[in-house]
């Protein structure tokens, strides 16, 4: 009888730890695996990070955030936020320009310095060349991957909806000589 109570009593604390954690990866925070290049020297392609799904429910992604989304031909995309609502967008001469100021991109200093001499990482652009508006409208987003020359991003894509955001990504868990959390 004793060992027919604890069985019942183990299948209960099993139910319970597997609704958890199905609630968990459904809800809070989701495993992707980094896939391309589009993102380095940032994010290396294979790199498995955390998304947290619920970071957006309480506030919107902010310029320079790395985020992950549902792209246009079905696939998830992780990307760094550059422009934000109400943002007029310009890039010239390999530098961003947010409403009318130069805005420094850290993350991208060594790639810059590995471009041979008088060609750009990125190339000069209007956020209106590219998306046909003047300022990035309520509830979307420009983003762009750190590796520009070989990213698919709202170059290409065009602007991100928040409803199409799955969450902030800034926590590398493997490979473990990778893990860190990512700004």
């Amino acid at each position: 009888m004793k060992s027919r109570a604890n069985l019942v009593e183990w299948a209960k604390i099993l139910s319970i730890a597997l609704i958890t954690t199905v609630l968990v990866r459904m809800f809070l925070l989701a495993p992707i695996v980094v896939d391309g290049h589009s993102m380095q020297p940032t994010l290396d392609s294979g790199d498995k990070m955390i998304v947290n799904q619920i970071e957006y429910a309480f506030s919107k992604p902010e310029r320079f955030d790395i985020i992950v989304f549902h792209a246009p031909e079905g696939k998830n995309y992780i990307k760094r936020v550059i422009g934000v609502p109400g943002d007029e967008l310009v890039y010239r001469e390999d530098t961003l320009f947010i409403n009318g100021e130069a805005v420094e991109e850290p993350y991208l200093e060594g790639l810059k310095k590995s471009v041979q001499q008088g060609q750009l990482l990125t190339g000069d652009f209007t956020l209106e060349e590219i998306t046909g508006n003047t300022i990035i409208p309520e509830e979307s987003y420009f983003v762009m991957g750190d590796n520009r020359r070989l990213s698919k991003d709202s170059r290409a894509i065009g602007l991100v909806s928040k409803e199409d955001v799955i969450g902030k990504a800034n926590v590398i868990f493997y490979p473990f000589e990778n893990i860190s959390i990512v700004e």
